[in-house]
C-alpha cells in the first residue's frame, strides 16, 4: 500500500473514504494540516486563559449553555460529556461504518476549526491504521446537534472507556489499549465537544449507501436486460432519439446501456416480426425508472461529497477572538437526500419484482412458473413471494424520517433532522433490494435458458455464465433459498457487476456513452 491521503488537505470522496476504510489507502496528518490543527488548539487555550466565555469551552452544554465552568474544571467537562452522552441502544453498527465515522471525523477536524489537540487526532488515526474500531450502537441520534450519542460511543476508547473490535474480538477499550502499550488520553478544553458534535454517523451511512446503491443500479441494468431477453422484449424503447426529446441524463444513460447490452442479440433478432405491439412498462420503461433512481443517486453522491469535506461541529474556532456558535452540525442537508435516495432504491425493487412476476406467468413462450413439469413441481412460484414481501417492507421504510422532528435538550434543540434514521433506512432498503435483484437474476437466467440454442449478446452471455457457475438450471424443485443466497452474494460483493464491466471492456462495448460523468463513483 503506497497511496497516501492527506487529511484536511486532500479532497475526500466516497471512493477514497471507502479505500481508506478498506486499508487500500493510508490517511496521514501531514505538516500543513498539523500546523493548522495546532493553531486552532492554541486558540482554545487562549480562550480558557483569558476567561472569554465560549460555548462548550467554559460553559455547560445544551440548555446549560449559560452555566459557567471554572478553568480548572474545563478538562473534566470534556471527560464528562463523552460519558453522559453515550446513551446509544440497539445492535452495533457494522464495523466498516464505524471506521468510516472515524475517517470522516478526522477529515473534518484536520481542517483546523475545531480546537482539537493534534495528539488526539493522531490517536484517532492510530485506531484507523491499526484496525482497532470502536463499537457504536445503532440507535440514539436525532441528527442535531449532530450525532451526539453514536459519536460519544465512538470516542469513549480515547479515554479508556467503551468497547472496541480488536483482533477479531469485541473487548473493553482499556484492555486493547493496554495490550498495545497505550494509555488513555486526557482531553483538553473543547475536545470532547469537538469529537461528538458533527454528522459523521449520518455521513458514514451515506457513504455506504452511495457505494451500495451505485452497485445496485449497475446490477439492475444488467439483470433487467437479461430479463428482457428471457421475455423476448424489444429494444426499440431504448432508441436514443426517443430519449433525446426528454433528455434527463439518467434516463439517457440507462437507455444507452440497455441498447449497448442488447446490440446484435440472436434472441432479439429471432422475434423482430412477432407481432407484439409493445412491452409492459417494467420492460420498456426501464430508462425512465432506473434513470430516475440514478438521478437521485447522483444528487446524494454530490451532497455526500460536500459533507465529506465540511466542518460540522460547534462552536467553530476562527481565532481566539473570533468564534461562532452556529448550526453546521444540523443533519437536514443530508437527511432529505438520504430519504430521496431511499425511495429511489425502493423503486428499483418495485420494478424488478414486476419483471420477476412476468417471467413466471407463462407468457411469451415461457413455461408457467419457469419449469416444464409444473404441477408435481411448484417451480419458481414462491421466490416471487419473497420479492413481494421485500418490496412491501421497503415501501414501509420510505416514510421520510426528515419530515419529523421531536424537540430535545429542554427546547434548546427544538428542531432536529432525524437524519441518522434516514441513513440507516437507506441501507436497510438497499439490503432488501439486493435480494430482490438476486431473485430476478435467478428467474432471468432460467428464462434465457429456455431460449437456447439462441444466444444473447457477449456481455450478457458472460453474466449468464457467471450466474450458472453459482446456480444451476432447475428442472425440478429444490431449496431455492440456497440459490437466492448464492446470487445475493455476488450482487452484494459487487462481483456480478465487475464481471459485466470486465466483459464489456473485453468486447469493446461502451456502456457509458457521453452521459456517465455525473454518475461515476469516484
Amino acid at each position: 500500500m503506497n497511496k497516501i491521503f492527506k487529511y484536511g488537505i486532500d479532497h475526500l470522496t466516497v471512493a477514497k473514504a471507502i479505500a481508506i476504510a478498506n486499508g487500500e489507502v493510508k490517511g496521514e496528518l501531514v505538516a500543513d494540516a498539523h500546523a493548522r490543527v495546532a493553531a486552532s488548539y492554541a486558540h482554545v487555550q487562549a480562550i480558557v486563559k483569558n476567561h472569554t466565555t465560549v460555548y462548550g469551552i467554559n460553559t455547560g452544554f445544551g440548555p446549560l449553555c449559560d452555566t459557567s465552568i471554572s478553568e480548572e474544571d474545563t478538562q473534566k467537562l470534556q471527560y464528562n460529556i463523552l460519558q453522559s452522552h453515550s446513551v446509544g441502544v440497539g445492535n452495533p453498527i457494522p464495523e466498516d461504518v464505524a471506521r468510516l465515522m472515524l475517517i470522516t471525523k478526522v477529515q473534518a477536524l484536520a481542517q483546523g476549526y475545531s480546537g482539537i489537540n493534534p495528539k488526539t487526532l493522531e490517536r484517532i488515526i492510530w485506531h484507523i491504521d491499526h484496525n482497532v474500531t470502536p463499537l457504536v450502537p445503532e440507535k440514539g441520534s436525532v441528527g442535531a446537534s449532530g450525532d451526539l450519542a453514536p459519536l460519544s460511543h465512538l470516542f469513549l476508547p480515547l479515554i479508556g472507556l467503551g468497547f472496541v473490535y480488536y483482533k477479531g474480538e469485541k473487548v473493553p477499550a482499556a484492555k486493547a489499549l493496554q495490550a498495545e502499550g497505550l494509555a488513555p488520553i486526557a482531553l483538553g478544553p473543547k475536545e470532547g465537544l469537538a469529537l461528538i458534535n458533527g454528522t459523521q454517523f449520518i455521513l458514514a451511512f451515506a457513504v455506504k449507501g452511495v457505494e451500495r446503491l451505485h452497485n445496485a443500479l449497475e446490477a439492475a441494468d444488467y439483470i433487467g436486460a437479461l430479463s428482457l431477453e428471457g421475455l423476448m422484449g424489444t429494444n426499440k424503447p431504448f432508441d436514443p432519439r426517443l430519449h433525446a426529446i426528454r433528455p434527463f441524463p439518467g434516463n439517457r444513460l440507462v437507455a444507452h446501456r440497455l441498447n449497448a447490452l442488447l446490440q446484435d442479440s440472436q434472441i432479439m433478432y429471432s422475434h423482430v416480426d412477432c407481432g407484439r405491439v409493445q412491452d409492459p412498462y417494467s420492460l420498456r420503461c426501464m430508462p425512465q425508472v432506473h434513470g430516475a433512481s440514478r438521478t437521485a443517486w447522483a444528487h446524494l453522491n454530490e451532497l455526500t461529497t460536500i459533507e465529506l469535506n465540511a466542518v460540522t461541529d460547534n462552536p467553530i474556532i476562527f481565532s481566539a477572538e473570533d468564534t461562532i456558535s452556529g448550526g453546521n452540525f444540523h443533519g437536514q442537508p443530508m437527511a432529505i437526500p438520504l430519504d430521496y435516495a431511499t425511495i429511489a432504491a425502493a423503486e428499483l425493487g418495485n420494478i424488478s419484482d414486476r419483471r420477476s412476476y412476468m417471467m413466471i406467468e407463462g407468457r411469451f413462450g415461457l413455461p408457467k412458473l419457469l419449469m416444464d413439469d409444473a404441477g408435481l413441481n411448484s417451480g419458481f412460484m414462491i421466490p416471487q413471494y419473497t420479492t413481494a414481501a421485500l418490496v412491501t417492507e421497503n415501501k414501509t421504510l420510505c416514510f421520510p424520517a426528515s419530515a419529523d422532528s421531536v424537540p430535545t435538550s429542554l427546547g434548546q434543540e427544538d428542531h432536529v433532522s432525524m437524519g441518522s434514521i434516514s441513513g440507516r433506512k437507506l441501507n436497510q432498503v438497499i439490503g432488501n433490494l439486493e435480494y430482490i435483484l438476486a431473485i430476478e437474476l435467478l428467474y432471468a437466467a432460467q428464462a434465457v435458458d429456455f431460449r437456447r440454442p439462441l444466444k444473447t449478446t457477449p456481455v450478457l452471455e458472460a453474466l449468464h455464465n457467471y450466474t450458472r457457475e453459482k446456480v444451476a438450471f432447475a428442472d425440478k424443485d429444490r431449496i431455492f433459498a440456497y440459490d437466492i443466497e448464492a446470487l445475493h452474494a455476488i450482487i452484494a460483493d459487487q462481483s456480478f457487476v465487475r464481471v459485466g464491466n470486465e466483459a464489456a471492456a473485453s468486447f469493446g462495448v461502451n456502456l457509458n456513452g457521453i452521459f456517465d460523468e455525473q454518475f461515476k463513483l469516484s
